[in-house]
C-alpha cells in the first residue's frame, strides 16, 4: 500500500490480511489448563499454545471458538467467559484474535485438519507458570490469554 504516514510523508507497506481467530484457555474440572504440542512450520520447530484457529467466512468468534475446542481437544464447553480481543502483528497484519476462556468441560471426539498434528498436554497453575518462565511457551496469543485468564485460574 502506498500511504501517508503521522506527518503526511509517503510511505509503502505491506500488509497481510487475515479473517480473524479466536484462541481458548482451557480449564479442566481439576484446574489442570489444556495445551496443544504442535509443530509450527514457519520455526521448524514444536510449539506449545492454546487451542485456536481462523474464523470461517461471517462466522461469529464464539461459534468459531466452539468449533475449534472441539476440533482440536475434543472438549465442549459450557461456560465461556470472554477475555477480551488482541491484534496479534498490527505492523503487518490485520488479524484480531478473540480470547476465551473454556470451563465446565465434556470430551467428545476430535476432528483435526489434515495437516494438524496435535499433542495435548494438561498444566497445574505453578507447572504453568514454570513453562512460561523457562520460556516452555513462547507463543504471543497464548501468553496473552493466559494472562488475561489469570483471575479465573487456581
Amino acid at each position: 500500500y502506498d500511504i501517508a504516514d503521522v506527518n503526511g510523508n509517503e510511505a509503502w507497506r505491506e500488509v497481510v490480511h487475515h479473517p480473524g481467530a479466536t484462541a481458548i484457555v482451557v480449564v479442566t474440572e481439576d484446574n489442570k489448563i489444556v495445551m496443544e504440542r504442535q509443530f509450527r512450520y514457519a520455526l521448524q520447530q514444536p510449539l506449545l499454545e492454546i487451542p485456536a484457529g481462523k474464523l470461517d467466512p461471517n462466522e461469529e468468534p464464539l461459534t468459531c471458538a466452539k468449533r475449534e475446542l472441539a476440533e482440536e481437544t475434543g472438549y465442549r464447553a459450557n461456560e465461556w467467559i470472554p477475555l477480551g480481543t488482541i491484534a496479534t502483528s498490527p505492523g503487518f497484519c490485520n488479524e484480531v484474535l478473540h480470547l476465551y476462556l473454556a470451563k465446565d468441560l465434556t470430551m467428545g471426539e476430535t476432528n483435526w485438519d489434515p495437516d494438524e498434528y496435535v499433542e495435548l498436554e494438561y498444566f497445574t497453575l505453578p507447572e504453568l507458570l514454570e513453562a512460561i518462565k523457562s520460556e516452555q511457551i513462547k507463543d504471543s496469543k497464548s501468553l496473552a490469554a493466559l494472562m488475561l485468564a489469570m483471575p479465573y485460574l487456581k
